[in-house]
């Protein structure tokens, strides 16, 4: 049974969460749970396991999402990112906000905040505060 929050919609549908690791990252329980997480919320969330920084763009586009997740536990973070941002751009994608998730240490949440990424998700986070987040951050009523 899922948890009792709001669909939340954006562009009167659900709103779409590409969840991804750049990158040869081998976890994946975080990801996984976070994405039941937004699921359970009412976000559709497509999965894209692990990719390279073009995939995620390329994913992004073919998927139409209105968001990317992306999960880190790899010490190559701020690369990663980097790379993921760079790749976004060369495919014109300035509007999809990245969210990143996973063993971020805090006094790299800065360098990342001015990168681009709109928030940053570590350890221990609750999931009712991730998926507040999305729903106070990107929730949009669909027209009746």
């Amino acid at each position: 049974m899922g948890m009792p929050y709001e669909r939340v919609t954006m562009k009167g549908q659900p709103l779409r969460i590409l969840m991804v690791t750049p990158g040869l990252d081998g976890h994946w329980r975080g990801k996984v749970t976070v994405s039941q997480a937004l699921r359970d919320a009412g976000m559709e969330v497509v999965y894209g396991g692990n990719m390279a920084p073009r995939e995620i763009a390329e994913a992004a586009v073919q998927e139409d999402v209105d968001i990317i997740g992306l999960s880190i536990l790899s010490a190559a973070h701020l690369r990663l990112v980097e790379l993921t941002l760079h790749a976004l751009e060369g495919k014109g994608i300035k509007d999809i906000p990245v969210v990143v998730g996973g063993t971020i240490p805090e006094e790299d949440i800065p360098m990342l905040k001015e990168m681009g990424i709109i928030e940053v998700f570590r350890p221990g986070t609750p999931l009712r505060d991730i998926t507040s987040f999305f729903q106070s951050r990107f929730a949009r009523r669909a027209a009746p």
